[in-house]
């Protein structure tokens, strides 16, 4: 087994008063040549948006977008027609494929948005746009690991065009769990929401993150409790689209 371990004051911040924001790959100002992407997970940023504001319409194209909302309303407008709002039990994904314009707001003037932001390389490019959101308020489970993505329309959660899984846990102190990998030649990188955890004996913090490669399997214990998210993809940039 092969990992890497970020903790949480480690990643880069960019506070621009409205928006304070965390980078745990380089994004926009922040850059590390050593944390430039895991795998084909570009982009794990976690945001906090003023009451009120938010991202102006701006593009994306060709790239897997994933918004986990953790507190608050965060309002979605974009060029394929959607207006919706997502808050914390929801799960956003947008295909930009061939090119989007979206915007971000918080919907609520008294309070913070926190939401995470994870962009995803696809594995096909120049794809039609599609938007999709869930509640994943019914498929939750306390103290075990739960889907809420994948690569196929037809399983639990929404799915993107790329392998790969991610999952959420909600543990107790002291609940152990185990995690297997989907697909050979993939591994996880694991964030942690709320709590103390342990992975294969490495103890992680709050918002620390740990990717895992070269490895079928992993435990996992939850050392007080917890809130934490694994997202396994493909480590090799040859997954990529072309």
């Amino acid at each position: 087994m092969k990992s890497v371990l970020h903790k949480a004051a480690t990643r880069g911040h960019a506070d621009h008063g409205w928006l304070n924001s965390h980078h745990t790959f380089s994004f926009a100002g922040y850059h590390d040549s050593e944390r430039t992407h895991f795998g084909v997970l570009r982009v794990l940023n976690d945001d906090q948006v003023a009451p009120g504001r938010g991202f102006g319409t701006h593009p994306h194209d060709n790239m897997e977008i994933i918004s986990i909302p953790l507190e608050g309303d965060l309002e979605h407008k974009d060029s394929m027609g959607n207006t919706t709002t997502i808050k914390e039990g929801d799960v956003q994904v947008m295909s930009a494929g061939t090119g989007v314009q979206h915007s971000e707001y918080n919907k609520n003037s008294d309070q913070e948005v926190k939401f995470l932001q994870i962009w995803i390389f696809p594995n096909k490019r120049n794809v039609e746009p599609r938007y999709d959101q869930i509640s994943i308020r019914e498929i939750e489970k306390k103290n075990a690991f739960y889907q809420v993505l994948s690569p196929s329309s037809e399983d639990e959660g929404v799915w993107i065009h790329q392998d790969a899984w991610f999952h959420l846990g909600k543990f107790e102190e002291g609940k152990t769990d185990s995690y297997q990998i989907k697909k050979e030649g993939n591994g996880v990188y694991a964030f942690v929401l709320e709590g103390e955890v342990e992975i294969n004996g490495q103890k992680l913090e709050k918002r620390d993150g740990f990717g895992i490669w070269d490895t079928n399997s992993f435990d996992f214990k939850s050392n007080t409790d917890s809130r934490v998210l694994l997202m396994e993809v493909p480590m090799s940039l040859d997954k990529i689209g072309r």
